[in-house]
C-alpha cells in the first residue's frame, strides 16, 4: 500500500513517519514539496507517486490569526482540500483527512458524537468545517478523523510550551474554563494505520478521536508540571491558577466545551481512547 502523507514535517506527519507499519510505503510531502492549494502540483503528485491511500494532515493551524488571515485559512483548509478530494476521487484513491473539535460550538452539555450538528465559533474551525463538507460531497472514498487538544515530542504544542515555562516560572494563569481531551500525535497515527487495514469496509466516515480522560487546560498544565517535577525535569514546582476564558481574551473565541464521544472508532475499529496522560509521562521522561 502507498500513501502519501502531506503536512509531513508537522507534528502529527512525523510521528505517521515514525509509526509506519512493514506493509506500508509512505511518500512524505511537507509543504513545500507539496503545495496543496496548487492544481498543478496535485495533478504531478498523483501522477508521479500514484498513491493508493492519501493522509491529508496539510492545514492552517493559527487559530487566532486566522481571524484576520480568513482568505488564507479557507484556501489551505476548505478550498485545497476540495482539490485534494476530487483528485482523490477521480483516481481512486482513499483520503484520510484530520479535522478538529473546532467545527463545534461548545455549547453542549454532553460529549460530541459525529453525528452532531456543527456549528463552528471562529474562523479556524468554520474553514475545517467548509474542508470536511467538500469531502462528503466529492464523491472520494474518506475517513474524516476530529481529534482535539494534540501533543507530541514534535512541532509546537501545549506540552512542550509548559515544559518550557517551566524552566523559568514558578506561576502561571492559565484557562480553566474550557473543558476537552488532550491526544497524543502517535496515538493518531497508529489509529490512521489501523483504519487503512479496514478502508474496504470504511469509505465514508468520520470518526472522532481523542484523549481517554476530559481536563481543563490549567489541570493539564498541573499535570504537566506535577510530572515534570517529580521527574527532575524541572527545577521547581509551578503553581497554576486556574482563570476563566474572559480573564483571558484571545482573537479567536474557544469553544468552552471540546469534549467528543469517541464510542463509534471502538465500536467499528475496536480503537481505544488516547492514554494522553502515559503519553506526557513518556514525552517528559525521555525527551527532557
Amino acid at each position: 500500500m502507498k500513501v502519501i502523507i502531506t503536512g509531513a514535517n508537522g507534528q502529527l506527519g512525523t510521528s505517521l513517519q515514525e509509526h509506519v507499519p512493514g506493509d506500508v510505503e509512505v511518500v512524505a510531502l511537507g509543504s513545500d514539496e507539496f503545495d496543496i492549494t496548487s492544481d498543478r502540483k496535485i495533478e504531478e503528485i498523483f501522477k508521479t507517486h500514484k498513491p493508493d491511500v492519501v493522509i491529508n494532515t496539510a492545514a492552517y493551524t493559527s487559530v487566532d490569526k486566522a481571524e484576520v488571515e480568513e482568505e488564507r485559512a479557507r484556501e489551505v483548509n476548505a478550498l485545497a482540500v476540495k482539490k485534494l478530494a476530487a483528485a482523490c476521487r477521480d483516481n481512486n484513491v482513499f483520503l484520510v483527512h484530520i479535522s478538529t473539535d473546532y467545527v463545534f460550538d461548545g455549547l453542549a452539555s454532553l460529549p460530541y458524537k459525529e453525528a452532531d450538528p456543527i456549528n463552528p465559533i471562529n474562523i479556524y474551525g468554520k474553514t475545517k468545517a467548509e474542508g470536511e463538507q467538500a469531502i462528503i460531497r466529492s464523491g472520494a472514498k474518506y475517513a474524516i478523523i476530529r481529534t482535539s487538544w494534540v501533543f507530541s515530542e514534535f512541532g509546537t504544542n501545549f506540552l512542550k510550551t509548559m515544559m518550557r515555562f517551566g524552566e523559568t516560572k514558578d506561576r502561571l494563569n492559565i484557562v480553566s474554563d474550557q473543558m476537552g481531551a488532550p491526544t497524543y500525535a502517535g496515538d493518531i497515527a497508529d489509529v490512521i494505520y489501523t483504519i487503512l487495514q479496514k478502508q474496504d469496509t470504511i469509505d465514508h466516515e468520520i470518526f472522532h478521536f481523542t484523549g481517554d480522560q476530559i481536563t481543563s487546560w490549567a489541570d493539564y498544565a498541573k499535570f504537566i508540571f506535577k510530572t515534570a517535577f517529580e521527574a527532575d525535569k524541572i527545577p521547581r514546582r509551578v503553581f497554576v491558577k486556574g482563570i476563566s476564558a474572559d480573564e483571558y481574551p484571545t482573537a479567536a473565541k474557544r469553544p468552552k466545551n471540546s469534549v467528543m464521544d469517541c464510542k463509534k472508532i471502538k465500536d467499528l475499529c475496536d480503537i481505544n481512547a488516547s492514554d494522553w496522560q502515559s503519553a506526557v509521562k513518556k514525552i517528559i521522561t525521555e525527551k527532557y
